[in-house]
């Protein structure tokens, strides 16, 4: 289940909530609440996995990426070496190896720092909304804690 899904469903939750009069205090049903915070320790670890998959992912990524590069490499010296006998065809050789090179290594470098940047992104956005949800529920608490009426 999605954390958000359950983060809406506390808020309806809140806000059908009987509210007690001349205050900002309301009346929530403990099992509900109680069952919508063991929902959200399922699923925060889920979003953790999902988090770590996109590590593992990227590092799949740059892996495929270096071997790409290698291999790059390794075509481009066989190839020079070929045609080592000519001067001008060994120049153009090298010239372009080394390009290859310049350009696989660039690639690997905007993979990383593209992954890089997507799991930070992601991993931001799954703390904001753990925070709001934990912010939430601290009020929530905050709220029943300082209710005069004792809870039904």
């Amino acid at each position: 289940m999605d954390i958000l899904h359950l983060i809406d469903r506390l808020e309806e939750l809140l806000n059908e909530s009987r509210p007690l009069w001349f205050t900002h205090n309301v009346i929530i049903d403990e099992e509900k609440v109680l069952d919508l915070i063991d929902q959200m320790r399922v699923t925060i670890p889920e979003e953790v996995k999902k988090a770590q998959q996109l590590l593992t992912q990227r590092d799949r990524l740059l892996a495929q990426a270096q071997e790409e590069a290698n291999r790059t490499l390794a075509i481009a010296r066989e190839k020079s070496e070929q045609i080592v006998e000519r001067d001008a065809i060994v120049q153009a050789a090298q010239a372009r190896a080394d390009q290859i090179l310049s350009q696989a290594n660039d690639d690997v470098e905007k993979i990383k720092l593209d992954a890089d940047a997507y799991v930070l992104e992601t991993l931001q956005r799954i703390e904001i909304e753990l925070d709001r949800s934990l912010n939430q529920v601290r009020n929530g608490i905050k709220t029943l804690q300082s209710s005069d009426t004792p809870i039904e």
